[in-house]
């Protein structure tokens, strides 16, 4: 049995990343998801689900550094669910995805407008600034 989620969506505001006792990085970003659909009235309908994201180590650090409000991502993880008490003894339950892979499709309109996804400013994968084509995607490691 597998737990693989996917996710396509945009980034809802800039990454937050903290460090762990043991400096271990972690980021978090909220990805928006919409799906459209016909009522029963037939009228079209859309509705947008906010999903948690935490990204660990090489990954946040990539996600920190290239992703900002309004990219558009794909995340590739595993559900994780939570379950604490709060303030007023109310066992409270949540639901979050574990990135294990985060493509960056496009950036925010307002950074970079006019460059398409995986332009010269995201490293690639070998570490040269060369440009790449416009349907290329750059992976977080």
């Amino acid at each position: 049995m597998k737990n693989t989620v996917i996710l396509a969506g945009h980034v809802g505001s800039n990454p937050e990343t903290r460090m762990t006792q043991n400096g271990a990085a972690i980021t978090t970003l909220s990805v928006a998801t919409t799906r459209s659909f016909k009522d029963g009235e037939g009228k079209r309908q859309s509705e947008t689900e906010w999903h948690r994201i935490i990204c660990f180590n090489g990954t946040g650090k990539q996600v920190a550094e290239h992703v900002t409000k309004g990219a558009l991502v794909m995340v590739t993880g595993r559900l994780h669910y939570t379950r604490w008490t709060d303030k007023n003894g109310q066992i409270r339950y949540g639901c979050e995805i574990i990135a294990e892979q985060v493509d960056f499709l496009a950036r925010a309109r307002d950074k970079a407008a006019d460059q398409p996804a995986g332009s010269a400013e995201l490293p690639l994968e070998d570490g040269s600034e060369e440009a790449p084509a416009p349907t290329a995607r750059r992976r977080a490691k």
